[in-house]
């Protein structure tokens, strides 16, 4: 078992009310439960997500960022400060998105409703999911496998007028650091710069990440040189290059 890059997520389209309110994002982000999420979707075989796309496996992973927690009460404080203290969302999901999908919005709606906001779980055919739902509802499910590399990560899903920018979010500093953090040739600085972009997308961004799926593989005792990769299971599809049987 071992922690991986994919990630679910349910990206708000940040220039849609209620989501272009960032308290209310921010409601929304403490009123998951994400260790209940853990144990009953993914049977234990994960990690808790900080609403960023990086991963503890990436080379610039923000090991210092508190991780969010379900706080019914700060997701109140939000609500209150936005205005909204009886909120009600709609979220729309598929069975066919990702295992549990349905059942995890049924979670979430159960744990936000102790900080008073009413999900309303939009469940849509798996046919055209895609194409009709996603990038088009203004909030709904996804998932990302990850990207090996940070620029990579952040451009596809978070860069200003991205094909793939799922909450059409548009943050002036981010865009300036992410190109300047691919030409820094300090490391120090580099860090700083991907850190603060993290922060960024966990503190403003639209997206709920709550969980990472951990790599699982079993193998019979026959078999040798399989170890774990962050790419995915099977040491990321590569292990016909590397496993022999005894």
């Amino acid at each position: 078992q071992t922690t991986g890059r994919l990630h679910r997520t349910w990206p708000m389209h940040v220039d849609t009310p209620p989501f272009d309110n960032n308290d209310v994002r921010l409601a929304l982000k403490y009123a998951v439960d994400r260790d209940e999420l853990i144990d009953k979707i993914l049977n234990g075989t994960g990690s808790a997500g900080n609403d960023h796309p990086i991963s503890p496996t990436n080379n610039y992973y923000h090991s210092e960022l508190p991780q969010r927690a379900y706080d019914p009460d700060k997701a109140k404080f939000h609500l209150k400060k936005a205005g909204m203290e009886n909120l009600t969302v709609k979220l729309s999901t598929s069975e066919g998105i990702w295992e549990g999908a349905v059942d995890a919005a049924t979670l979430y709606s159960e744990s936000a409703a102790k900080a008073g906001i009413n999900i309303e779980i939009n469940k849509v055919p798996n046919d055209g999911y895609w194409s009709d739902v996603w990038l088009k509802h203004s909030w709904c499910a996804s998932w990302w496998s990850g990207r090996p590399t940070e620029d990579w990560m952040f451009t596809s899903g978070y860069a200003a007028g991205g094909s793939w920018n799922e909450t059409r979010w548009a943050h002036p500093r981010f865009n300036e650091l992410l190109k300047a953090a691919r030409g820094e040739l300090d490391e120090a600085k580099r860090t700083e710069m991907y850190w603060t972009m993290q922060e960024m997308i966990s503190r403003e961004a639209g997206t709920i990440i709550p969980a990472y799926m951990a790599n699982v593989d079993g193998m019979a005792s026959n078999v040798n040189g399989l170890k774990p990769s962050p790419l995915g299971g099977l040491m990321g599809f590569a292990f016909a290059e590397h496993v022999w049987l005894s």
